[in-house]
């Protein structure tokens, strides 16, 4: 992912959101897909997890809506959540696959 200059900011806060059960950050494990903010100061995350039914996806929105609702330009967040393209450990920051042996 190649984010846009505006997304910067955004995602260095969702840095801080930790995935509990595999304890990397959501945007290094590859999760984020997309940010946009309209014009409403609606900011809309595209996100995925590695399975479907995750039992964490409530605790990480509102981990994502809480690191986002910071900025003044949004007043709401809303989690997209998508499936394709499917997650792969591709996703990963190269960190964090240095971290796990994976090359």
């Amino acid at each position: 992912m190649r984010p846009q200059p505006e997304e910067s900011k955004y995602l260095d806060a969702l840095r801080e959101v930790i995935d509990p059960e595999l304890r990397f950050d959501v945007v290094s494990l590859g999760f984020i897909y997309g940010i946009s903010v309209d014009d409403d100061k609606l900011c809309t995350v595209d996100m995925t997890l590695t399975i479907m039914g995750c039992p964490l996806s409530d605790f990480l929105y509102e981990q994502i809506r809480s690191a986002l609702v910071v900025f003044d330009e949004i007043v709401e967040v809303k989690v997209n959540m998508v499936w394709e393209p499917a997650w792969s450990k591709d996703n990963l920051s190269q960190e964090i696959k240095m971290q796990l042996g994976i090359h």
